[in-house]
């Protein structure tokens, strides 16, 4: 059954936190930086339940939400992400819980124009 997303437990961070640098450098000044896994938690909350940036929730495992999107484009940037996804796709392969038989293609994104 699903449930809401609540952050991840301390297994699902242990398979992820090697991933991202020990300790972020250090900033000579301005607020410290959200430890990872409060982004990482802030990130997989909008992605999973689609909210705006203005709804992200707020508390002490939730990181505040221009930290979270200054992570995510600089993780993009990084490869970070695409790290991560070819964990959780291991992960799952390994686990059987993807059928790589079956496969679908949605055109509706495609970046192709048509041109008249």
């Amino acid at each position: 059954m699903a449930r809401r997303f609540e952050g991840l437990t301390d297994l699902e961070w242990r398979l992820f936190e090697d991933i991202f640098p020990k300790k972020p450098e250090k900033r000579e000044r301005g607020m410290p930086h959200a430890p990872f896994r409060y982004v990482l938690n802030t990130l997989l909350y909008v992605l999973i339940t689609g909210c705006r940036w203005c709804d992200v929730p707020k508390g002490e495992i939730w990181a505040l939400k221009s930290s979270a999107h200054r992570w995510l484009k600089r993780w993009q940037s990084e490869g970070v992400l695409e790290n991560l996804q070819a964990r959780i796709l291991g992960i799952a392969s390994e686990q059987k819980l993807i059928n790589w038989s079956y496969g679908a293609v949605d055109g509706s994104f495609s970046p192709w124009q048509r041109w008249r």
